[in-house]
């Protein structure tokens, strides 16, 4: 993709910026807050906490219609009948891919998994202000994106802080080296090595194995996009990675159940 290499970003940025105002004038943030019951977090970084590395890799399976980079993957998608397929094939958790206008997800679709299995979710959209927070935790969110060059190092300690306040893991996304050490001192400690840069959408395998030595220890860290064959997932078994984050292989599958299947034997070795 030629694209400058801040447009993408920034773009989804703005678009999500719109979307959220609209959201308040419907459902203001003060209704929101009067909605949430009192909950502890941290389920959804126990349940990507590998612990042992000779235990399978967990896998975090993602429900997602489009991309920006690949286009429609799955247009007639039922998000709660691929939650079943995942569940059923021992997904650790669910990513939820909410944002509208670049990846044609839906926020309802939040809603409808959480009324139909007790995995923990990831609500997985560009999330820019607080109010996203709030309304991620009325849906049933058990964690949220928090992408680190999106937000700044101030900004992001503290929505991880909000976050947790809120009984929310906060899943904090990193593309380099920069990314992590600021992700690392703003407190995350469930951290996202994208191998996709989200400026340029382009996707570079190694971006994971060359950050995941630099996590800390006590943090959870988790390997994400690209991954889609059983060499992947052995390589990644060799190293400190906790989890897989892994959708577009499931949603062009034409057996998602059979792909996690393979998927799911190379994660245990």
């Amino acid at each position: 993709m030629n694209a400058p290499a801040t447009d993408i970003l920034a773009r989804i940025a703005g678009d999500r910026r719109r979307r959220i105002e609209a959201m308040r004038l419907v459902v203001p943030a003060h209704v929101l807050r009067a909605r949430i019951a009192p909950r502890a977090g941290g389920r959804l970084e126990r349940a990507l906490r590998r612990g042992d590395p000779v235990a399978p890799l967990r896998m975090l399976c993602e429900i997602k219609r489009a991309s920006p980079s690949r286009g429609m993957l799955c247009p007639e998608l039922d998000p709660v009948a691929m939650a079943g397929v995942y569940e059923r094939g021992g997904a650790a958790a669910i990513s939820i891919v909410t944002e509208p206008d670049h990846f044609h997800g839906e926020l309802e679709w939040m809603d409808r998994v959480r009324a139909v299995t007790a995995l923990p979710l990831l609500l997985k959209d560009f999330i820019i202000d607080d109010y996203q927070l709030l309304d991620a935790v009325v849906r049933g969110a058990d964690g949220v994106l928090l992408i680190a060059s999106l937000l700044g190092e101030v900004r992001l300690q503290r929505m991880i802080g909000d976050a947790k306040l809120l009984g929310l893991d906060p899943l904090v996304e990193v593309h380099s080296i920069e990314d992590l050490l600021f992700a690392v001192r703003a407190g995350a400690t469930l951290i996202g090595i994208n191998n996709r840069d989200l400026r340029t959408f382009e996707v570079d395998l190694g971006t994971s194995l060359r950050l995941l030595p630099e996590v800390p220890p006590m943090v959870t860290a988790v390997a994400e996009s690209g991954l889609s064959t059983a060499g992947h997932l052995a390589t990644l078994r060799g190293t400190r990675c906790d989890a897989v984050l892994m959708g577009e292989v499931f949603m062009t599958s034409p057996d998602p159940a059979a792909t996690l299947a393979t998927l799911a034997a190379a994660a245990k070795g």
